[in-house]
């Protein structure tokens, strides 16, 4: 098993399971409503060289040659130019040139935007795995604490980010729900 800065070519198996993960914050992102739509579109964020969703952004844990889970992290004062792409795509899509994003990340923190494991290669500890990869760069890159946001009502990843040492600083509203902002030193 390998952690390793993911590639273009990850693009199909990565999207997937963005998908998985974002749920309707995938369809906000993208304007897509149908799955499908949404996903392919996930994966043309993914494979570009700019964008939040970028590879650029994105760990992967590679196991025998497929994409096991996907993390994308990168710094909160990063935010404005990586939404770029993306609030460019929608305010033509939308007709909106005001359209804005829900703001997630601090200024001063690294940020967990997205974590995914496939379900074929669940309860493995590549979840966790992946969470301590994203902390090492945060530490490298000189951030002083990594952050990232989990619904209220995922019992499961609330636990594990709890275990891993995070603590829920404040809520936020993500596209609607009300999410718990977890932080911890690094």
């Amino acid at each position: 098993m390998t952690i390793r800065a993911a590639v273009p070519g990850d693009a199909i198996q990565a999207a997937r399971l963005l998908y998985d993960a974002l749920h309707d914050v995938a369809h906000q992102l993208t304007g897509e409503e149908s799955e499908q739509d949404a996903v392919r579109m996930l994966e043309q964020y993914f494979a570009a060289e700019k964008g939040r969703l970028s590879h650029q952004q994105a760990l992967v844990k590679e196991v025998d040659g497929e994409v096991a889970g996907v993390i994308v992290v990168y710094g909160g004062n990063e935010v404005a130019e990586l939404d770029r792409p993306i609030l460019e795509r929608l305010r033509a899509m939308k007709n909106d040139p005001e359209l804005t994003l829900d703001k997630e990340a601090d200024e001063d923190e690294y940020y967990i935007d997205t974590l995914s494991v496939s379900p074929k290669f669940g309860g493995q500890g590549i979840g966790t795995k992946l969470i301590q990869a994203a902390e090492e760069r945060a530490k490298e890159r000189g951030y002083k604490k990594i952050a990232m946001a989990v619904v209220t009502d995922n019992q499961r990843a609330y636990s594990l980010y709890l275990h891993l040492g995070y603590e829920v600083n404040k809520e936020i509203m993500i596209n609607n729900h009300v999410y718990y902002h977890m932080v911890k030193p690094v």
